[in-house]
């Protein structure tokens, strides 16, 4: 297996609009096989920055494998899977209450007596 990874291995990249797969060439598919060595799916905010760069410019060269990939992914090694997703915001600020009109004639109502 490690030598098909090798030879032909493609590496999958998880995005929002679904997965994506890389062709690596021989010298990246070398030094991905070893980045995968552990683990067979990893997020790509735990990976280094110069692992993150290599992605991220396997991306940007858009060197995507053909759509038969996906379908026929039994004769195809995967060599290992990257997640990008994006980042879900931590939280957000609490929401201010609305007013109602009504609320607004009452409190119009109170300043208005003596």
């Amino acid at each position: 297996m490690l030598i098909e990874k090798l030879a032909a291995g493609v590496v999958q990249v998880q995005t929002p609009i679904g997965p994506r797969y890389l062709t690596p060439t021989f010298i990246q598919r070398v030094y991905l096989v070893w980045m995968f060595r552990n683990f067979p799916i990893l997020p790509h905010v735990v990976l280094s920055r110069r692992e993150q760069r290599l992605i991220d410019r396997m991306c940007s060269e858009q060197r995507f494998a053909s759509v038969a990939y996906a379908h026929g992914m039994d004769d195809v090694p995967i060599i290992g899977t990257v997640e990008r997703r994006l980042p879900v915001p931590a939280s957000l600020p609490p929401r201010r209450p609305v007013v109602s009109e009504t609320a607004r004639s009452l409190a119009a109502q109170v300043r208005q007596q003596p």
